[in-house]
């Protein structure tokens, strides 16, 4: 494999993980107002070592971006 091409990788490994994390937002959003009120903690729990796992990855990839601190700044 070249450069350009585990470069491409790095970039989409990234970003699938910038998805995930955003998706898995969504979805604490989403229930939040289904419900009327935040969602069970137990989801909050697994949803917030789902985010840093993929933070996780992605940095491993390319660290120094801006996700990091965007994923810890979600409420």
């Amino acid at each position: 494999m070249d450069k350009e091409e585990q470069e491409m990788l790095k970039d989409l490994i990234w970003l699938n993980a910038v998805i995930a994390t955003e998706l898995i937002q969504i979805t604490e959003n989403t229930s939040q107002i289904l419900r009327q009120q935040p969602p069970p903690e137990s989801c909050l729990v697994e949803h917030r070592a789902l985010r840093e796992k993929a933070l996780a990855i992605a940095e491993s990839y390319r660290p120094g971006t801006a996700l990091g601190p965007h994923l810890r700044g979600h409420q």
